[in-house]
């Protein structure tokens, strides 16, 4: 008697413990193992966990199917509106998810709308759509730009128009391109523009290890080879030719041939700007984060005979150290905590009146002083208003240390925190500049960055810069839009994205597609503090920078006062030629 054949399997396939007991079964009785073997052999309820397994040793042809699934709605957006945690896109192919194209970069975007303008991931855009948007100083990893027009025109650059593109860049040549290009693809400009908005230097540069960022990269960089880790005479070198590096750059800087560049340490970045940029109308120079300590020593900074002796084991810097020194240390602002502290203070004083106006009494005032952020006042150790109230006897004051520690307790708090910025202004950046030099806690001592100098990037050439470009490439896919699919397509960058390369970047894909196309950003973290607005701010402050090397609507751009404070930009969205943001 053959035994019944699996369902959804081949006609001869059956279980080897099924055909075991089979073989040994006796004929003319039904034995329990046949009962069991027929009860294996029926087929499962629907929704059963047999049911949903398939056999690995079937064949993909008569595996079991199941009843297709109604469509689900895309996915809901994350909480907190982050567009670059939305998960409306994913690389490579998706089956059964609409991905179409045969395209090997192809991608499939699950939850695009319909309208590619339309708001996704995000909250609503201002309403009110700018010519321009707002300066970012933050440094981006990863642009997704996206629209319904093709970017094949950023394609397969030929040699003539890279070499255009790099001279264009060196030359600093101002590129004008028309509102609207026809055939982007048949336009060597806005081709060689392309190239040119992707330049950037650095230094030092060791292709084989990722110098941005560098905030948390040991995990990134361990394993690679750094032959310097253990050689202290070319750790020296190499810090000899950062410093040379450094020097110059700064040099270009108050010179107003370099708008701004960045230093990128392991524990700590700085974004030097030039006069006429942020709304200043002196060269200034922000750090983030920063801990007690480093401020503590830069306020320290050239104070007694601290300059030569540091300089001391450094024979590299030691002349140009004990030339920059200063008497007094950096004076530096906070001007992230300076405006949280103000912003509590009003808020208590206001919630005081209140209070008192409505006959709440002592109660919510003690309340609110609790909550208002401690102040230089509170710690000076005056008690005259113990005297006045009279109990001065009766009341245990608390002592020095007390104070102290009191104090340091809420300096620490700030630590590594956005809040923690500091801001140099006017000369004392020089002083900065010798600082940095000098400062063993710039370069780490232990771990995948030990002895390895800090990144410096610049929008412009400096001594000892190498030129690189961002990483760019085309993708196109389909998109699953109500009543069926939709071509889109994107141009993904990636690298580190300074501001002028952001801006550099729109003025080109404006005319290209046609004055339409969102951007998806990704900001380096740490760096969306340098967004903060100066602690004071001047107004109509403006500079000349024309041979800075920046397109002059680039330059008018971050000549204007910062305006997003901890925040960057995540979403960016051109329509009709006019910008939204999202930040």
């Amino acid at each position: 008697m053959a035994a019944p054949a699996e369902p959804g399997h081949s006609p001869g396939f059956h279980k080897p413990p099924a055909l075991l007991r089979l073989k040994r079964k006796r004929p003319g009785r039904r034995s329990h193992s046949a009962a069991a073997a027929e009860a294996a052999a029926a087929p499962a309820p629907r929704g059963s966990a047999a049911a949903r397994r398939r056999n690995p040793f079937s064949s993909l042809d008569n595996a079991p199917q199941e009843a297709a699934a109604p469509p689900q709605p895309p996915a809901a957006a994350p909480a907190g509106g982050d567009p670059s945690a939305a998960p409306f896109w994913q690389v490579g192919p998706s089956p059964g998810r609409g991905l179409l194209s045969s395209h090997p970069s192809a991608i499939a975007l699950r939850s695009q709308p319909a309208d590619l303008h339309s708001p996704l991931a995000v909250a609503k855009a201002p309403s009110s759509p700018r010519q321009e948007f707002p300066a970012d100083w933050s440094i981006k990893t990863r642009v997704l730009f996206l629209s319904s027009q093709p970017f094949t025109w950023a394609e397969h650059l030929k040699a003539q128009e890279e070499a255009q593109g790099f001279a264009q860049h060196c030359r600093a040549t101002e590129t004008t391109l028309p509102q609207s290009v026809q055939e982007p693809r048949l336009c060597t400009e806005l081709r060689c523009a392309f190239q040119q908005s992707l330049v950037y230097w650095l230094h030092p540069s060791l292709p084989w290890l990722p110098l941005f960022p560098r905030l948390g990269a040991d995990r990134r960089m361990a394993g690679k080879a750094c032959p310097w880790a253990q050689d202290e005479a070319l750790q020296q070198v190499l810090m000899s030719d950062w410093a040379v590096s450094f020097t110059s750059l700064y040099n270009l800087l108050r010179a107003r041939l370099c708008p701004y560049f960045y230093v990128c340490a392991a524990q700590f970045s700085v974004l030097f700007r030039a006069a006429g940029l942020a709304g200043s109308a002196v060269p200034t120079a922000a750090i983030a984060p920063t801990t007690r300590g480093l401020r503590h020593a830069m306020r320290s900074e050239g104070k007694g005979s601290r300059g030569c002796s540091t300089a001391s084991g450094q024979g590299w810097h030691r002349a140009l150290h004990c030339s920059l020194s200063s008497a007094t240390g950096i004076e530096f602002s906070l001007p992230l905590l300076e405006e949280s502290r103000s912003r509590k203070r009003k808020n208590s004083e206001e919630r005081r009146e209140t209070g008192t106006a409505d006959g709440l009494g002592r109660g919510s005032s003690v309340e609110d002083a609790g909550e208002a952020a401690p102040s230089d006042d509170d710690d000076d150790g005056s008690f005259s208003w113990l005297e006045e109230m009279g109990v001065q006897d009766k009341v245990k004051k608390p002592d020095t240390i007390s104070i102290q520690l009191r104090r340091e307790k809420h300096e620490v708090q700030v630590d590594h925190r956005p809040e923690s910025l500091v801001l140099v202004r006017g000369s004392d950046t020089f002083t900065l500049l010798n600082f940095l030099i000098s400062c063993r806690s710039l370069v780490a001592v232990a771990g995948p960055q030990a002895g390895l100098p800090p990144t410096l990037l610049s929008p412009v050439a400096f001594r000892g810069g190498t030129m690189q470009t961002l990483k760019a490439r085309t993708i196109s896919g389909r998109a699953r839009v109500q009543g069926g699919f939709e071509d889109v397509f994107s141009l993904e960058v990636l690298g580190p994205i300074l501001p002028h390369a952001l801006h550099a970047l729109t003025l080109v894909l404006g005319p290209a597609q046609r004055g339409a196309f969102r951007a998806l950003l990704s900001p380096h973290e740490p760096s969306a503090a340098f967004n903060s607005g100066l602690a004071q701010p001047q107004e109509g402050v403006h500079q000349e920078l024309p041979a800075c090397g920046l397109h002059p609507k680039t330059l008018e751009q971050l000549s204007q006062c910062p305006t997003l404070g901890k925040s960057s930009i995540r979403l960016l969205e051109m329509k009709d030629y006019a910008y939204t943001w999202q930040a």
